[in-house]
């Protein structure tokens, strides 16, 4: 194999992504007047900024919902015809007969109560990844949009990206042979992690409503600002740390390319110290699953706390790229063949998949494009599909976003219990290990316990 320059990588790999996303007939139909949607939000800064900025095209932002009125002020600014609530309890009792459509981005702690009102009331709903922050949640809110039948996505970008379904195509048809391992890394957490972490009681603001912001969650915890708006990421009980940040972003792209659905082994090593509240600043976290169909079996492997892959002596090197080749330091995947490598510089295949070896990227000129490229990321994916006019999104709760978010939680528990997990994905249990039992489900705040049905 030849070494080649990152130049040279950046170059040929940006001129046969550009050449595969914007092939003829490969996109959705020319934009066409549509009837607007009345979309609420809920969680309006951050995230929620840029997913209402998103599905705003061709809608109507009729709904503002956040605990955070401060946070909120863009998003309050640029749609001041606009409705705002701090309570989206409130708002849902007072104009849920006016929405058409809902999005949710919030701490993951509360996407699960957030987007049962939704379902319960009928309203197709994004909800950002990951879909909810224990398996129990994970499991009854996909069983719950599958019972009102109910449109649903979640909010990783990837499963929408052309880079996805190209890669895809490219395994399926052969192009580097039975995939054996799959490699993921990460600079996350780039929030606090690890034991000892302080956060000492502060004023709450009077325009945040703390009370809703802790929701579910039993553990009654003072208001700091070191908590919300950003660093709740690293709590067990708010987030689920760099697995649960980044991981349903990174695995999309196996999981849907390889049918990674079912059961698993899966186990952690190099976990940093943590302990009851917070996770861990590093772990690696590996997963095996068995063949299935005409897929051989397959390992998938996570890494995650990693500065600078470049030139991080801990760092397992994904096998099959050059040597020379500098990787994203922030996060990318590489998928080995008995064949060849595919190698993606990000997270989400936002940039081009590209081949090795070099030999091999002849072959993609002849691999005809099979699926749809969608237009205009998840929350117009769902748009279209309420309109009538496409198919409901891949990443919806039912067939893919709730089983990608449960393999990912299940890392989350090898790590907690420093043990091998046996996966029973029918079952939702650990084989072996009734340890397990009382971690899938978390204790609800008195007044806040779910109501299903």
């Amino acid at each position: 194999m030849q070494p080649t320059s990152r130049r040279r990588f950046l170059k040929s790999s940006t001129a046969a992504f550009a050449g595969a996303a914007f092939a003829p007939n490969l996109l959705l139909g020319e934009e066409k007047a549509l009837k607007q949607l009345n979309v609420a939000a809920v969680g309006c800064g951050g995230k929620g900024g840029s997913d209402i900025s998103e599905i705003a095209s061709g809608n109507r932002i009729a709904f503002l919902c956040d605990v955070d009125k401060g946070r909120a002020k863009g998003s309050i600014e640029k749609f001041p015809d606009a409705r705002f609530f701090s309570d989206y309890r409130e708002m849902f009792a007072e104009v849920a007969d006016q929405i058409d459509v809902v999005t949710v981005s919030t701490p993951d702690h509360m996407h699960f109560p957030i987007a049962v009102e939704a379902i319960r009331h009928g309203k197709p709903v994004m909800v950002q990844k990951p879909l909810c922050n224990t398996l129990w949640e994970t499991r009854a809110l996909a069983n719950f949009a599958k019972e009102k039948n109910v449109l649903t996505v979640m909010g990783n970008q990837g499963a929408t990206m052309a880079g996805t379904r190209i890669l895809r195509e490219w395994i399926e048809s052969g192009l580097i042979g039975d995939v054996k391992e799959v490699y993921y890394w990460t600079n996350r957490p780039i929030w606090p992690q690890g034991p000892g972490l302080k956060f000492p009681e502060q004023p709450v603001p009077a325009d945040i409503n703390w009370d809703v912001w802790q929701g579910t969650c039993a553990t009654d915890r003072p208001y700091n600002a070191d908590i919300h708006p950003f660093k709740w990421r690293g709590f067990w009980d708010y987030g689920c740390g760099a697995l649960g940040d980044i991981g349903c972003h990174s695995f999309n792209s196996a999981f849907w390319a390889l049918d990674l659905g079912g059961d698993f082994i899966v186990e952690s090593s190099k976990v940093s110290e943590f302990d009851e509240n917070i996770a861990p600043k590093r772990s690696t976290i590996v997963y095996h699953f068995p063949a299935k169909g005409k897929r051989a079996a397959v390992k998938v492997i996570w890494q995650d706390g990693v500065n600078d892959p470049n030139n991080d002596p801990e760092f397992v090197r994904p096998p099959g790229i050059p040597a020379d080749l500098e990787i994203n330091k922030e996060f990318g995947q590489v998928f080995v063949g008995t064949e060849g490598t595919i190698f993606v510089n990000d997270a989400y295949c936002g940039t081009a998949p590209v081949v090795y070896p070099e030999a091999l990227r002849e072959k993609t000129k002849s691999i005809k494009p099979v699926y749809d490229r969608v237009k205009g990321g998840p929350t117009q994916e769902l748009c279209r599909a309420v309109r009538g006019e496409g198919p409901k999104p891949i990443s919806n709760f039912v067939d893919h976003a709730g089983p990608l978010t449960e393999m990912v939680l299940a890392g989350n528990l090898s790590v907690r219990l420093g043990k091998k997990i046996d996966w029973d994905m029918k079952n939702m249990e650990a084989r072996g290990l009734p340890e397990v039992k009382p971690m899938l489900k978390r204790i609800y705040r008195k007044g806040w316990e779910p109501k299903l049905g």
